[in-house]
Formats: C-alpha cells, structure tokens, sequence
C-alpha cells in the first residue's frame, strides 16, 4: 500500500492527498480511507472472518479457496462494516489497482468506481488471485485479476500519476536479492491464465524480474519511506487460518508504523 503526501515525516492523515493499493493492499488503503481501522482491524485475525473466506477444502470441489466475492459481499457487510459512503465522499483519493487480463498492464480502477457498487467490484477484482478466487471480474467493461500480479507495490502508478512523496507500507522486507518462484505454482499459475486470463501471461512470466527492479528503485529513492515488518515477523500465508499468527502479524505492523514515523519526524526536526 502507498500513501501519497508532500510532508511524510509528519505521519498526519490530513497531509496525505491519495492512497495506492493491490491486492489485500487495497483493502489496508480502503480501511484507511474510510477511517474505521480500529473499530475493524480485528477482522484481520477473526475466526468467523477467516471461515468466511478462506476454505482450502473448496479445491477439491474447484470452489474459490480464498472468497473475494464472500469478503465484500457478507463479511465487509455485517462482521466488519466497510464504509463506502465514506470512501466515495473523501477528500483522499483511492486507487485500487488491477491487472488487465487481456492486456497484463498494472491499471488504476479508481476512474471505474463511481457508486458502492462498483467500488465493490474493484475490491473483488484487485483481490481476484488466479487460481484460488474464481474467474476475472468484469469492471468498466474490462476484466481484472489480482492487482498484484502486475505491481505488487503501486509505486511507479503513483508517481507517474504526479505523486512527489510516498509512504510505502510492506507486508515483507524488501529483496533486492534475484527472486524466484516454486515451479509447481509457476506452472499452476501459468494454466491457469492460458484458461482465463491470456493476456496477463507475460506480465506473470516477467514479474520477478519487474519486482526486483522496482525494489532497487525504492530502496535509491530519497522521495519513499518504507515500512516494513521486522525479521522476526511470522510469515503470512494466503490461505493461512491461524488468529494467533495473523494478530501478532498485525501488532508488529502497528508497532512498526510508529516506529517508523516517529523517526520520520525527528529527523525532519534535526
């Protein structure tokens, strides 16, 4: 997820003019937007949010096994109200992003979002993972899978859409080292978007090689502070059903993100 602000250090909402997201990204950028992260944050780790979307048993009977649909439908309805009518009257803009699945670009979906409607369906489609969430999701007359898959991280969309100073918050460490991808799901993925999702097949095929690239950039760009969890960190698994280690995943980011801005700030004053 990315903020946009001109003054970064200051860690103050009302500085910010917009917030970049893919992916579960997105769903952090529209809580923030939305200002009901502490009423909500515990729907990260709840059992009843978990059971409600995430069902590995539904592979075998070729059901989605992570439930982007169920998340936005019922979940973000009842359990953990998301507030739309917030997000749409904010003066902070939103971008979730998406990747074409005939085209594989990374795209910003906030010019397709104009009512509760069709703010869910960007939700559902910048959530959409292949293999594991059902087909594309048709939004503007277009079709959209994992945002993700094209720019795990927002950045260059943000600062090619004029953003000066971004604030980047990072669910790992960055890994400037050559990354690499379990051949088992290299070739699970790669099926899969041969069936439903063509276009996108070279986006995925080069995206290692993109990531890489865009970490070398943020980590040289004196314009992007990045937050990210420290090593001890558990790892998150996406279709990982432990409250205890997505709880103590969350507090650690909390913690992080303090950290973070409070050093941010003292250095602006020196």
């Amino acid at each position: 997820m990315v903020w946009s602000s001109p003054t970064l250090a200051s860690g103050c909402w009302s500085t910010v003019d917009g917030v970049y997201g893919s992916s579960a990204g997105a769903l952090n950028g529209a809580w923030l937007v939305c200002q009901r992260v502490r009423d909500n944050i515990h729907g990260w780790w709840a059992p009843e949010t978990m059971g409600a979307i995430i069902r590995p048993r539904n592979a075998l009977r070729r059901r989605p096994v992570v439930n982007g649909d169920a998340l936005v439908n019922e979940v973000y309805e009842t359990l953990t109200p998301m507030g739309y009518d917030e997000i749409l009257a904010s003066d902070v803009e939103y971008h979730p992003t998406g990747t074409d699945a005939d085209t594989g670009a990374s795209t910003d979906l906030a010019p397709f979002i104009h009512d509760k409607r069709t703010l869910q369906l960007a939700l559902k489609a910048t959530t959409r993972l292949p293999v594991l969430s059902g087909p594309p999701v048709e939004l503007g007359g277009r079709r959209f899978i994992d945002g993700g898959l094209a720019e795990g991280v927002p950045v260059a969309m943000a600062l090619a859409q004029g953003a000066t100073h971004l604030l980047v918050l990072r669910t790992r460490a960055a890994q400037l080292a050559p990354i690499r991808t379990h051949p088992l799901k290299q070739r699970a993925v790669s099926r899969w978007l041969a069936r439903h999702a063509a276009g996108a097949s070279e986006t995925w095929i080069s995206r290692n090689q993109t990531k890489l690239e865009l970490e070398q950039m943020m980590a040289s760009a004196p314009n992007i502070l990045q937050v990210h969890p420290p090593a001890d960190a558990p790892s998150i698994s996406v279709v990982g059903q432990s409250a205890e280690v997505q709880e103590r995943a969350v507090r650690m980011g909390e913690v992080a993100m303090r950290e973070a801005l409070q050093g941010a700030g003292t250095s602006a004053a020196d």
